[in-house]
């Protein structure tokens, strides 16, 4: 438990952003589902569209913290060589 004014500060602030940050991460989550589940469907240009809109996203999680930058550069890659790849 936090014993003073600043500790007590910090704890409320950290909760607040725990619950935005994980609404982040699901979000980004939900984009990569959305790209994977085109490109099993098989349907090229809606995964590239996915992708065209997932992009930024990831790309602004690795600019402010939420996710590591290389991870987001991962799936950005493994995802575009996947849809480059359908025929």
């Amino acid at each position: 438990m936090a014993n003073t004014s600043q500790a007590r500060k910090r704890a409320r602030q950290a909760g607040v952003r725990r619950v935005r940050n994980a609404g982040q991460r699901s979000m980004m989550r939900t984009y990569v589902k959305k790209i994977v589940k085109a490109i099993v469907s098989g349907d090229k240009s809606q995964a590239a569209a996915a992708y065209k809109e997932a992009v930024p996203i990831l790309d602004r999680l690795a600019r402010k913290g939420l996710v590591h930058p290389n991870k987001a550069a991962r799936h950005k890659s493994r995802l575009n060589a996947q849809i480059r790849a359908m025929s």
